[in-house]
């Protein structure tokens, strides 16, 4: 251990790692501030924090059963010319459940629910979210974790990297979490940036790899714009006030 706090190497590896943990820990905090959205603010902190603390003990457990976890890229059977390995079918199940989902979400934002909501927002509603966070961070944990033994050695660095990009995600998942709660049609951006982000994960379980960079300046450039939409909408809103 020793070893690896005095080696500029492992300190390299932490830095990247874990800039690489963050950058691909924004699907699951864009998919945990929507669905905490469902359900009233103080069970949707408490979601939030189950969320994030199974997030992070998803990948330290993945990351304890490296052998097992290496074998999910060993192709299990074959389909019209493809290897299909468990890995494969996790990501294209996890993509089609945040298709499903974020379609699901994007109807019932669009369609008049009479109150649907207030039915829902009790322990049931609560169970539901949670389960489908466990869902999720599966499939998210399995990718990140993956990427994270592709790129270093050292099981120490790559908890560490693990443990530090968590805390930021949970830092950083309440105001995200407010602010799309308080302004719908950043939802609906980020409703359809789940669409975007399962359809990659589709993808990349039928070994068609659309290039995260693409991905991630799409949903920059989106966010700037509505960035600015959001803005001018408050410029307007204090313009119309009457002044004192």
């Amino acid at each position: 251990m020793m070893h690896l706090l005095t080696s500029p190497e492992a300190w390299a590896a932490l830095l990247t790692l874990t800039s690489l943990e963050i950058v691909l820990g924004i699907d699951n905090v864009i998919f945990l501030s929507v669905i905490v959205s469902r359900i009233p603010e103080p069970r949707a902190q408490r979601a939030r924090q189950i969320g994030l603390a199974l997030a992070l003990v998803f990948r330290i457990i993945l990351l304890s059963v490296l052998v097992w976890l290496i074998g999910l890229t060993a192709p299990v059977f074959s389909f019209a010319g493809y290897g299909f390995a468990w890995r494969d079918l996790i990501l294209i199940g996890g993509g089609l459940f945040l298709i499903a989902k974020a379609t699901h979400e994007i109807h019932a934002e669009v369609e008049v629910d009479d109150g649907e909501e207030n039915d829902q927002s009790g322990g049931s509603a609560f169970f539901w979210v949670i389960v489908q966070i466990i869902v999720i961070d599966i499939v998210f944990s399995l990718d990140s974790i993956i990427t994270a033994i592709g790129m270093a050695q050292d099981i120490e660095i790559m908890i560490a990297a693990v443990v530090i990009a968590c805390l930021i995600m949970y830092i950083s998942s309440g105001p995200v979490a407010r602010f799309v709660a308080e302004h719908p049609t950043t939802k609906m951006l980020a409703l359809a940036f789940l669409v975007l982000i399962g359809v990659a994960l589709v993808a990349d379980g039928f070994k068609f790899h659309i290039p995260r960079g693409y991905i991630y300046f799409a949903i920059a450039f989106s966010a700037a714009v509505e960035f600015f939409n959001v803005l001018a909408k408050s410029n307007r809103k204090k313009a119309s006030q009457p002044s004192v």
